[in-house]
C-alpha cells in the first residue's frame, strides 16, 4: 500500500454534508480523504435552490443549528472567495389568511431567536422591485438568509479544501467496503481511522440494512432555472409566497392562524397539497432565477417528471414574481434522503464509523452546523 492511501478520516461523498465533513475534520487538523462515486457531485447537493434559510428552520435546536451554519458559511465563503448573495429573504403574501400567519410569526419568533419583522407592502416594494404590487398586503423580512450557486459552489469548494488543508479528493471512486482501518474503493484501498458516511439517499451500497431500518424516506422535487436575467437584473432577497407557511417547520408556532389556512389551501388549492408544492424564487451567480419546487414521497422515485407540477408552480409563481424573462431554459429532479420525525440522522454503523444523512430538503442550511457538531461527538 503505498503511504498516500493512508488518511486519519475517510468521507464518503462529496456532496455539502460531506464537504461540510471534510472542512472540520481538516480544520483540526487531520488528515482527510473525500471518496465521490460519481465524476463530480451531481445529487441534492447541486439540485437546490442554494438557500441558507435559517427562517424555515423549527425553533429551538434545529434553528439555533441553522443560525450557527450561516455564521460558518460567511466565514468560509469570504476565506475562498466564492460568491454569495447575503441578501435576506422575504416571505410575501397577497390573502387575509396568509397575513393572518405571517403577523404572528413575527410576533411570536423574535423571543425564539428568529430576526424578521413585517414590512407593508410599499416596504416589500422598496426592497424588491420582482415582487408584483398588485394586491400585495406584505411581508415578513428577515436579514439572516444568503443564496449561493450551488453548481458553483460544490465545484469550487472542493479545490478550496485541497489547496487551503490539504483534502484529497477521489472522484469516480466508489466505497464498497469500510472495514476500519481497511476501506475498499474502486481499485484502490486506503486504510483511515475514522469514517463518515454522507451518501445521500443511496442506501444501497453501504450498510443497507441500518438504512433498512432506519425508517428514512426519498423525496422527489421539481424544479426549474430560467435563463440568466439580462441587463444585470437583480432578483433582491430570496423570495418566497404564502404556500411556504404551511410547508416550513418554523411556522408551526402560529397555532392561531396556520391550521386555518392549511384548511383553505387544501379546498381551494387541492393539488398544491398533493404535490407539497410551495414556491420560492432564488438567484444564481450568472443571473438566472431558480424556482420550484413541489414534494413527491416514496423509496421508488418516478424517473419521469409531471408537466402538471411545473405548471402549478409557475402559475402561483407568476403570482408574486415579476421578473423580465421567465421563459424557461433547464428542468431537473432532485432526490434527497429524508425522515418523518428527525430534522437529520446519524448512525454509528461500526466503532470509528458514522452515517450522518437525511437533512431533507435544509442540508445547504444545517450541513456546517450538523458537521461541526459530528466532528465533535466523534473527537475527531
Amino acid at each position: 500500500m503505498s503511504a498516500n492511501r493512508k488518511a486519519d478520516v475517510a468521507i464518503v461523498g462529496a456532496g455539502i454534508l460531506g464537504l461540510a465533513h471534510a472542512y472540520f475534520a481538516a480544520r483540526r487538523g487531520r488528515s482527510v480523504v473525500v471518496f465521490e462515486r460519481t465524476p463530480r457531485a451531481q445529487g441534492a447537493s447541486v439540485r437546490n435552490f442554494g438557500m441558507i434559510w435559517p427562517i424555515g428552520q423549527r425553533a429551538g435546536v434545529v434553528h439555533q443549528m441553522a443560525t450557527r451554519s450561516r455564521q460558518i458559511w460567511s466565514e468560509m465563503l469570504d476565506a475562498s472567495g466564492l460568491q454569495y448573495r447575503p441578501t435576506g429573504s422575504l416571505h410575501v403574501v397577497y390573502h387575509q389568511d396568509e397575513a393572518e400567519v405571517a403577523r404572528e410569526f413575527v410576533e411570536r419568533a423574535p423571543a425564539l431567536g428568529y430576526t424578521c419583522a413585517w414590512i407593508s407592502a410599499g416596504e416589500v416594494v422598496k426592497k424588491s422591485q420582482s415582487v408584483n404590487p398588485k394586491g400585495l398586503i406584505g411581508g415578513i423580512w428577515s436579514p439572516t438568509e444568503l443564496t449561493v450557486d450551488p453548481r458553483q459552489i460544490l465545484a469550487g469548494l472542493p479545490a478550496y479544501l485541497a489547496e487551503k488543508f490539504g483534502v484529497q479528493f477521489r472522484f469516480g471512486t466508489a466505497v464498497r467496503s469500510i472495514q476500519l482501518p481497511r476501506i475498499e474503493a474502486g481499485s484502490e484501498t486506503w486504510e483511515a481511522a475514522q469514517a463518515i458516511v454522507c451518501g445521500g439517499d443511496d442506501f444501497e451500497t453501504l450498510f443497507p440494512e441500518l438504512f433498512a431500518a432506519s425508517g428514512i424516506d426519498r423525496c422527489k422535487l421539481q424544479m426549474m432555472r430560467t435563463a440568466p436575467q439580462k441587463s444585470g437584473w437583480e432578483l433582491g432577497p430570496a423570495l418566497a409566497a404564502g404556500l411556504t407557511l404551511r410547508f416550513y417547520p418554523a411556522f408551526e408556532i402560529c397555532t392561531a392562524t396556520l391550521p386555518k389556512y392549511k384548511e383553505r389551501v387544501a379546498r381551494e388549492m387541492a393539488d398544491y397539497d398533493r404535490f407539497a408544492i410551495h414556491t420560492l424564487v432564488s438567484q444564481t451567480a450568472d443571473g438566472a432565477l431558480t424556482l420550484g419546487d413541489s414534494h413527491e414521497y416514496g423509496l421508488a422515485v418516478d424517473i419521469f417528471n409531471k408537466a402538471e407540477i411545473d405548471e402549478l408552480v409557475m402559475r402561483n409563481v407568476r403570482e408574486f414574481l415579476v421578473a423580465p424573462d421567465l421563459s424557461i431554459a433547464q428542468r431537473w429532479y432532485g432526490v434527497y434522503a429524508k425522515h418523518p420525525e428527525k430534522s437529520w440522522v446519524a448512525i454509528d454503523a461500526a466503532p470509528g464509523v458514522r452515517i450522518v444523512t437525511a437533512v431533507g430538503g435544509s442540508g445547504m442550511t444545517l450541513s456546517f452546523g450538523l458537521a461541526e457538531q459530528m466532528i465533535r461527538e466523534m473527537h475527531i
